[in-house]
């Protein structure tokens, strides 16, 4: 009779197969499967990586570090300059020495202090030059990933290749328009700074030379858009690494901004800046990749370390722009090293040996459960069907991506959720054997089986859960269709086919187990 368990099953086969239909019928409409790369084609990226500029960078906001630590310990100090990737400054008052020392020994590891009478350099040790370098690396690495997956594309590959290089593979970039926007993105150093405008020299800004700006402490930066030049302090008020978040918003005229969040240093550096500044109306220069975006005039302080950047921004470049500031600067530039697109008919080729290994080994997995165990065969053909059928919705409605490795996984999935069955099957017949009525070796058969299909398949879902947290591109999708199929399987395998049983139970014969179990007579004897 119907059961619970029977339209369990039958409402996850009709949404299986109502879900799977625009993945299977490539249709227009519906939420759809993503191919990855070796399955479509798309966009190979051998990235170089400039880890000498993450030097200076450091060296930048180390010095805008000094600056601020000695002013909150109201540390006398003059003539703070950071010149060819050294910080020099000198102390005005002797008795602050010791301090000040202390103060750059506990806040800077693997930095090494010069001094002369109370004039003191600070730079890098050799092994902190190589681990900054490092660091620009594996820190580049972190933010193109997270850059590519905020951006919403199908599991990218993005990988630390040799010494100094990145593999980036991104499947699904046909069109040039497209290229040329990911790499952008992906190259964007993203580097924002809050600059004080040396208010006092600026007026001349056109006419000085760099060497007159760099005699001052200043450097000279371009306008994003324009030809006008801005004279700015070189040591930073701060950068973005106070960053917390950063959100494409709209202005009073409709017109897109980014909103960003500092922590809470820089939200009290920026505070403690504005309020020094705003009584004289000093500029502040926000300062994006060594280009000026706005410099507007400080009118109030400004407290909370919520800032909004405008810019004459198009929506998808603000929207690109938020995304590349929230995942993080680049410590060190990329370059394109090497590029080639990957062509599709590669992807055909996988996809049509992939389909018809996947298709042998079900009608082969079919055609051994229904002559091997019969009726109760069939039911496990059914409940594998559905299984298949669920694993394809599920990935559809979350817009996953099947490569090589994902078949890979959906293939081991049948065999799982058959083993399933087989393990409830043999139960069954155990009991048959040992001369039990149908109705009690069916209950006792599952009964006795749940605890090892459930013991396999939890160790195996959270290997699968592991792989997916910590692998990357292709391994992502082996343990998606890993993890998938085994939920799939558990409903199909264990409470799909019991129900079929419990409905079909009053139509089985004791003397018919050859045609419903595949138990010959004498063998029950």
């Amino acid at each position: 009779m119907l059961n619970y368990r029977v339209v369990l099953f039958a409402f996850a086969l009709i949404f299986g197969i109502v879900f799977s239909i625009p993945s299977l019928m490539q249709s227009d409409q519906g939420k759809k499967i993503n191919l990855g790369l070796d399955l479509q084609g798309g966009l190979h990226l051998l990235l170089g990586v400039k880890s000498d500029v993450a030097i200076e960078s450091r060296m930048k906001s180390i010095a805008a570090t000094v600056k601020y630590v000695f002013d909150d310990e109201e540390i006398i100090f003059d003539a703070l300059r950071l010149e060819d990737e050294t910080i020099t400054f000198e102390l005005l008052d002797k008795d602050d020495a010791a301090k000040a020392k202390a103060l750059l020994d506990e806040t800077f590891e693997g930095m090494t202090l010069l001094e002369e009478g109370l004039n003191y350099t600070l730079q890098m040790s050799p092994e902190e030059v190589e681990r900054t370098k490092q660091n620009a690396i594996a820190q580049a690495v972190d933010t193109i990933r997270s850059r590519l997956n905020e951006f919403g594309l199908a599991e990218p590959t993005v990988a630390k290749q040799g010494a100094d290089n990145i593999l980036v593979e991104i499947p699904g970039i046909k069109t040039q328009a497209d290229e040329q926007r990911i790499r952008k993105l992906i190259e964007r150093a993203a580097h924002l700074q809050l600059m004080a405008v040396d208010e006092e020299r600026s007026a001349r800004v056109m006419s000085m030379s760099e060497a007159e700006a760099s005699s001052f402490g200043d450097i000279i930066l371009p306008d994003i858009e324009t030809s006008q030049k801005y004279l700015l302090r070189k040591i930073q008020v701060l950068d973005g690494s106070m960053l917390t978040d950063a959100k494409v918003g709209f202005d009073e005229n409709n017109q897109p901004v980014i909103n960003f969040s500092l922590n809470g240093q820089g939200a009290k550096i920026f505070g403690d800046f504005t309020e020094i500044a705003y009584p004289t109306r000093a500029r502040m220069a926000i300062v994006l990749d060594n280009k000026v975006i706005s410099a507007p005039s400080i009118n109030e302080r400004i407290g909370g370390g919520r800032v909004q950047v405008s810019g004459n921004f198009k929506l998808a470049e603000a929207h690109d722009l938020a995304i590349a500031l929230r995942s993080g600067s680049l410590l060190a530039p990329v370059f394109v090293d090497e590029k080639r697109k990957v062509g599709p008919s590669l992807g055909a080729d996988n996809i049509v040996s992939s389909s018809i290994a996947l298709a042998a080994g079900f009608i082969v997995v079919v055609i051994f459960m229904f002559l091997y165990y019969g009726i109760a065969g069939a039911i496990a053909n059914v409940a594998l069907i559905g299984n298949l059928f669920l694993i394809l919705a599920v990935m559809s409605l979350f817009g996953a991506t099947l490569t090589l490795p994902g078949m890979a996984g959906i293939v081991l999935t049948v065999g799982m959720a058959v083993d399933a069955n087989v393990i409830i099957n043999e139960r069954i017949r155990e009991l048959l054997h040992a001369g039990k009525s149908i109705g009690k070796s069916i209950e006792n058969g599952y009964s006795n089986a749940f605890t090892a299909i459930w013991d396999a398949n939890v160790t195996t879902l959270i290997a699968a859960v592991v792989l997916y947290v910590y692998g990357t591109g292709p391994l992502k999708g082996f343990a998606l269709t890993m993890s998938i199929g085994i939920l799939a399987s558990m409903l199909t395998a264990i409470v799909g086919t019991h129900g079929i049983y419990q409905m079909i139970l009053p139509k089985m014969k004791k003397d018919k187990l050859k045609f419903w179990f595949g138990i010959n007579k004498e063998e029950n004897k």
